[in-house]
């Protein structure tokens, strides 16, 4: 069996003139969370239905569970698209039975599986709810519920927390960590790096059609100097003149400092240089780069290449 689900070779897709996709490849292992972040308009609902065969790549190649073309697969994947819409007139129950004997299931699994599903995610009592009925929330999870009930081996889900509030965002989570502990390979696609930071094994970041990063998070926050927040009544020209100091800069608060700090120095080193150069301390914060200082850093990397270019 291959360790990947879905492998993308050089793809590249263009509308005339205009490159929704450049060049892209990646791999997805098999068992991950894998994010697929980026801004709003990056390519990213382009590459997943290139991927799931909605859309086809102007060049490139394209493997997913082994095969050229997801719909020879078709069973074997869950699939949330970006644009989200249900039945109103039917059941929340009766969508997610009908999309899962869709895909297989027999009308008595896929009703059982429904209302277990239901249940399990604080919809219990809306089985026999009209979806019109429900809050935009509800739906949400609803279709969520509906896109993943025959339990598929691969799992894409486009903008998934999209115009969710924080409650139910975190029952996604939990869907997706729950797919994910009974099997599934899960891609999903987002511009909120919170969520990729808390669910994803690896990341792909892209902007304006190109791959910026791909990796796993320990790997991407690599990618951004480390800083450190500390705040000192002595002189701020002493802590320049520390080994593993490339920069300080003040901040709002009149004794508070950011040091960033030098390839390969650690906060622990620049705490010591303080103590060992006399410099008094009231307060000392590794302030650990998160996935957003990665987004914000190669995005605009990429913006300011292409305006050079």
């Amino acid at each position: 069996m291959s360790d990947s689900v879905l492998r993308l070779e050089h793809i590249v897709k263009r509308y005339g003139d205009f490159t929704a996709v450049r060049d892209l490849s990646l791999d997805v292992p098999r068992g991950s969370i894998y994010g697929f972040l980026g801004p709003n308009g990056a390519g990213k609902s382009t590459t997943i239905r290139i991927a799931l065969s909605i859309y086809a790549p102007t060049s490139g190649s394209i493997e997913v569970l082994g095969r050229p073309s997801a719909l020879d697969v078709r069973e074997r994947i869950g699939y949330l698209p970006e644009e989200k819409g249900l039945y109103r007139k039917m059941k929340a129950g009766d969508v997610i039975a009908y999309f899962g004997q869709l895909k297989g299931m027999t009308r008595r699994d896929a009703k059982h599986k429904a209302v277990e599903m239901l249940e399990r995610y604080g919809l219990g009592a809306n089985v026999d709810s009209k979806c019109e009925a429900l809050s935009k929330g509800m739906q949400q999870k609803v279709q969520v519920l509906a896109s993943v009930v025959h339990s598929p081996e691969f799992v894409i889900l486009d903008e998934p927390f999209s115009g969710l509030d924080p409650v139910n965002q975190e029952v996604l989570e939990q869907v997706i960590a729950d797919l994910n502990k009974a099997g599934s390979t899960i891609v999903f696609s987002t511009h909120v790096m919170d969520h990729a930071e808390r669910l994803c094994d690896r990341i792909v970041l892209i902007a304006k059609g190109k791959k910026l990063f791909d990796g796993t998070i320990p790997e991407a926050k690599r990618t951004v100097r480390r800083r450190v927040l500390l705040e000192t009544s002595s002189n701020p020209e002493l802590l320049e003149r520390l080994p593993g100091v490339r920069s300080v800069e003040k901040t709002d608060n009149a004794n508070r400092f950011e040091v960033t700090l030098a390839d390969g120095a650690r906060p622990e080193e620049i705490l010591g240089a303080c103590f060992r150069s006399g410099i008094e301390l009231s307060a000392f914060d590794k302030n650990e780069p998160s996935l957003r200082d990665v987004f914000l850093k190669l995005v605009r990397r990429a913006d300011a290449e292409e305006v050079v270019a």
